[in-house]
C-alpha cells in the first residue's frame, strides 16, 4: 500500500514482481506503450519512456521484450491502443484509493473495479473525489546503511533540484522531486556516487489515516485484488503504516 512508508509497499511490490513476472512484464509493456506513443520512442529524448524503461530492467524485464513494446508504440509492430485512466474511491475505513489503469477497453474495466471495490468493502466513486488528497510526485528511495552522512546526502538531493529529504523511515531516506525533475535528480546523485534502491513518479499522499486491523485486512484484499487486475498499473492510498 502506498501510504507512510513508501519502502514498505516498494518492497512488497517486488515480492509480488518475482511472484508474477510474466503477468508484470505485460504491464510494463503496457507502460512503454503509452509512453512511446505519447513522447516518441527515442529515450533520450522521452523522459516518461526513460523512466519506465528504467524500472522494467529493474524488474529484469528482457531488452527485446522493452523494443518489441516501443516498436507497437511507433508503429513498427501491431499492438493495442491503450487509454490512461485513474479511478478514484474509498476503501475499508474511509482510506482513500486511486487506481491507475491502461485498458484498451474502458468499459470492461470500469465495470471490474467497480465489482472488486464492491465485494471488498469499498466504494468507487467519481473521478476527483480523492485525487485533490495526492501529489503527483518523483520519489527517490535510497538505503540508509549506503549513506555515510546524511547531512551531505540533503545538500547533494537539494543541489541537485530536489524539493525535500524525508528520514522519519528508519531503514530510507525519500526524497521528494517534481515529477518533470526525477531523472534529472537521480542521475545527479548516481554521477555522486549515490546507490539508489528505486525511483519513481507516484502518487503521494498530503495527509495519512490510521484504520482498524479488521478494515486493515479487509483493506489488503482490496488492493490485492485491484494489483491483480490485467489493467491495473499502480494502486495508491493514503493509508498509514506506522
Amino acid at each position: 500500500m502506498a501510504g507512510h512508508s513508501k519502502w514498505a509497499n516498494i518492497k512488497r511490490t517486488k515480492a509480488v514482481v518475482d511472484a508474477k513476472r510474466g503477468k508484470i512484464f505485460s504491464k510494463l509493456g503496457r507502460e512503454i506503450i503509452v509512453a512511446a506513443r505519447l513522447g516518441g520512442g527515442n529515450p533520450d529524448a522521452n523522459p516518461r519512456l526513460r523512466a519506465v524503461m528504467a524500472k522494467a530492467r529493474e524488474a529484469n524485464m528482457p531488452m527485446d521484450s522493452i523494443q518489441r513494446a516501443i516498436q507497437k508504440a511507433v508503429g513498427g509492430l501491431e499492438g493495442a491502443d491503450y487509454e490512461e485512466l485513474y479511478y478514484e474511491g474509498y476503501g475499508p475505513g474511509g482510506v482513500a484509493i486511486i487506481a491507475q489503469a491502461l485498458t484498451d477497453n474502458r468499459n470492461r474495466t470500469a465495470g471490474d473495479v467497480r465489482f472488486i471495490f464492491s465485494k471488498h468493502g469499498g466504494n468507487l466513486g467519481e473521478t476527483g473525489c480523492v485525487g485533490w488528497m495526492f501529489t503527483k510526485s518523483g520519489l527517490i528511495i535510497i538505503e540508509r546503511e549506503t549513506v555515510a552522512d546524511e547531512d551531505e546526502l540533503l545538500m547533494a538531493a537539494l543541489e541537485a533540484g530536489a524539493q525535500d529529504l524525508r528520514s522519519e523511515d528508519p531503514q530510507v531516506y525519500e526524497i521528494i522531486t517534481d515529477p518533470g525533475r526525477l531523472d534529472e535528480v537521480r542521475n545527479s546523485l548516481l554521477a555522486k556516487g549515490y546507490r539508489l534502491a528505486h525511483a519513481e513518479v507516484t502518487m503521494l499522499p498530503q495527509n495519512t489515516v490510521s484504520v482498524s486491523s479488521e478494515d486493515a485486512a479487509r483493506l489488503v484484499k482490496l488492493i490485492d485484488f485491484l494489483e491483480d487486475h490485467d489493467d491495473i498499473q499502480h494502486v495508491y492510498t493514503n493509508l498509514s503504516e506506522e
